[in-house]
């Protein structure tokens, strides 16, 4: 098969022909569709973000695929099945803390790094090999358009945290980071949740007036100063009344200070999830204060990724329509462009945009 390698940090992928991948006990093999470039990438392949990559590597952060080859403990799954393939694989030994690897872009500790060295490859690829339990099947609908529903990759992020938080139809959710990809995300997901009224900060009033335009009276736009007194009042005023919950997913150049400023406009007995990547590469510690905490009985949670039942969940409300993806703009580019990709999802990483990778196009 054709894949998009990563041979050293700091240098282009390389397409070429590498082994098809087969499946063992408790795996699947799938014709990779469609699968979703981050808009940071250039930064993971260039080395910048420090990940724990180790090329030569095929990356890619899951994707929508065809099931080609299932195994022995396969039981629903069939070849030619339309699925949703999961990057996020947990390691089957420790039930209650497991491991963690995202296939072909991450991993969490010695544990996760030995996970990955077995599931080393990801997506930007003809085929890949995707624990069994990774992967979900997809309404036919998917298979019209496969790039556009590539974003499950995007939008099941938030959902995870939105889950943890345990968002309830009719609240009020304050988005920390709302004009980004993951944050705008953040946004049409809570709405498509039943979230009563969504407060969305950001310094780019472009990105604020297309979340309002899109949304309507449910999204309170609230454009940052960088005063945190100020900030904090006009994020509780656009709320018009308590926050029931905050979720933060700002990118690691942001300060800790606009996460902190977000974060306290929780309400007594309110939720704050941290997913974002401040203080990932260095900067000050959030450092919220204990007696707010405290005294206010609000809760703080940190949220890597998602469950795995969040993947039903996502796809079950873009299939019914709640989370509507006709209105995003979607780039898709053939293997042998994933370098053009690359660069083009580093310039095209506001709201809704969405740049994906077909390898079937190229």
């Amino acid at each position: 098969m054709r894949a998009a390698v990563l041979t050293r940090f700091g240098v282009p992928l390389t397409v070429r022909e590498v082994p098809d991948p087969e499946a063992g006990g408790g795996e699947v093999v799938v014709e990779v569709l469609a699968t979703c470039v981050a808009p940071y990438a250039a930064e993971v392949f260039s080395g910048e973000r420090n990940y724990p990559l180790v090329p030569p590597v095929v990356p890619g952060i899951g994707g929508v695929g065809r099931v080609v080859h299932v195994g022995p403990d396969a039981t629903r799954l069939r070849p030619g099945d339309l699925v949703w393939c999961d990057c996020t694989v947990r390691s089957r030994d420790d039930a209650l803390t497991p491991d963690i690897t995202l296939q072909g872009w991450s991993s969490r500790g010695e544990g996760g790094a030995r996970l990955a060295r077995y599931l080393h490859d990801g997506s930007f690829a003809e085929l890949m090999r995707v624990p069994t339990e990774n992967v979900f099947p997809l309404p036919a609908a998917a298979g019209e358009d496969p790039a556009r529903w590539a974003a499950l990759g995007v939008h099941v992020i938030p959902y995870g945290g939105l889950l943890a938080g345990g968002l309830a139809a009719g609240e009020t959710l304050l988005v920390s980071g709302a004009t980004g990809n993951l944050g705008s995300s953040a946004v049409a997901v809570a709405l498509a949740m039943g979230a009563g009224r969504v407060v969305a900060p950001g310094r780019n009033r472009a990105a604020l007036g297309l979340l309002a335009d899109r949304f309507g009276s449910r999204v309170r736009p609230v454009p940052l100063t960088g005063d945190e007194a100020a900030d904090r009042a006009a994020m509780s005023a656009a709320a018009d009344g308590p926050v029931d919950m905050v979720i933060d997913l700002l990118p690691p150049s942001a300060p800790s200070s606009v996460a902190r400023t977000a974060a306290m406009t929780a309400r007594e007995y309110g939720r704050v999830v941290l997913m974002g990547g401040v203080g990932m590469l260095g900067g000050d510690d959030l450092a919220l204060p204990y007696p707010w905490i405290m005294r206010n009985s609000v809760t703080v949670r940190g949220q890597w990724m998602y469950p795995r039942t969040a993947n039903v969940g996502i796809v079950r409300l873009i299939a019914s329509g709640a989370l509507d993806l006709a209105p995003e703009r979607v780039r898709v580019f053939g293997l042998d462009a994933v370098d053009d990709a690359v660069t083009y999802a580093a310039s095209h990483g506001g709201p809704f945009d969405r740049t994906v990778l077909a390898p079937p196009a190229g």
